[in-house]
């Protein structure tokens, strides 16, 4: 793997890179790394492609603008065109994971010419729509409880929360998200939080690893948080309200280049975005595959790292 810093259209992004041939961009989520690609990386550049997974803005090595709204969607597919120029590429197929989901999504469905096909992880693809966000989330929950993309919406406030131990909240986020998560006696999940409460109180507090992820995995992440914050990547949760104006004239406009869609049977987003997977057929109209996995969570290209990477490689060889 080869790791070097690009200037993307005036952002500075760190990427890793293996392989030679037509490029795979790999986009990753929150709160994850280049990193979280560590199983895909190898087999997709022995499949005959350049694997090139980055750290997204505000993440690691990469630029992490003081402002929220350097955060916006059309900052990031901008960041995403800015690295396939750097590296000399004239296009490239694109894979996001969580966030990186969207991301790749709008890369896509802005730029079709630069952006050939999208496989999405996790998060399913719904087109621009007519409802702010915010509002919507606020639908989610009950009274005396916060979705936990409004709980991110106050700055400095789960900052304050993840920095204090970061290894920590990581490894409870993590858990709390995957396959093994087990539910609190009230049924409640990392997905609310309680009125006055924090993030962490969801948590188990047991501290053991899941299967899925070593210590010394653990430890990268908690080395590249500690550097860099959170700050930056809580801010990509503050533009929704922003995204949603900004992208209000691509307003229900299906992706058309050839897409793929994975994600965990236990996984959050797959739940709550039931409706948008069964509408996937409408608004990605190229798709060529969609895999729930069963028993699997939020992280699937690390819950699933055989599964998720066989799937990618299979469907990138039929483009």
């Amino acid at each position: 793997m080869r790791h070097r810093v690009v200037d993307a259209k005036g952002s500075r992004i760190h990427l890793v890179e293996e392989g030679d041939g037509p490029v795979v961009l790999l986009v990753h989520g929150f709160p994850e790394s280049w990193y979280s690609w560590r199983h895909q990386l190898p087999a997709i550049a022995e499949a005959g492609f350049k694997a090139v997974a980055i750290d997204v803005r505000g993440y690691g090595r990469s630029s992490a603008p003081v402002e929220v709204e350097a955060y916006g969607m059309l900052s990031h597919v901008s960041d995403n065109l800015g690295v396939i120029e750097a590296i000399g590429a004239k296009d490239a197929i694109v894979v996001g994971h969580d966030w990186g989901s969207p991301i790749a999504a709008n890369s896509a469905l802005l730029r079709p010419d630069v952006f050939r096909a999208v496989a999405l992880l996790s998060v399913p693809y719904s087109p621009p729509g007519t409802r702010r966000p915010t509002d919507a989330f606020a639908q989610m929950v009950g009274d005396d409880e916060e979705f936990y993309i409004s709980y991110f919406q106050r700055p400095g406030r789960a900052e304050a929360e993840a920095e204090q131990d970061v290894r920590s909240w990581l490894l409870g986020f993590y858990v709390g998200a995957s396959g093994e998560a087990t539910r609190a006696p009230d049924g409640s999940t990392i997905a609310t939080v309680r009125s006055g409460g924090t993030l962490r109180d969801r948590f188990n507090p047991s501290g053991e690893l899941p299967r899925w992820l070593s210590a010394e995995d653990l430890d990268f992440y908690t080395e590249q948080f500690e550097y860099s914050g959170f700050r930056g990547p809580l801010n990509r949760y503050r533009n929704v309200d922003r995204d949603w104006h900004d992208l209000q004239v691509w307003r229900g406009q299906p992706i058309t280049v050839p897409s793929l869609f994975i994600a965990g049977e236990k996984d959050g987003p797959a739940v709550w975005g039931a409706r948008a997977i069964e509408r996937h057929s409408v608004n990605l109209p190229g798709l060529r595959g969609s895999h729930i996995l069963a028993g699997c969570g939020h992280w699937v290209q690390q819950e699933r790292a055989e599964v998720v990477t066989a799937l990618l490689v299979d469907w990138l060889k039929g483009l």
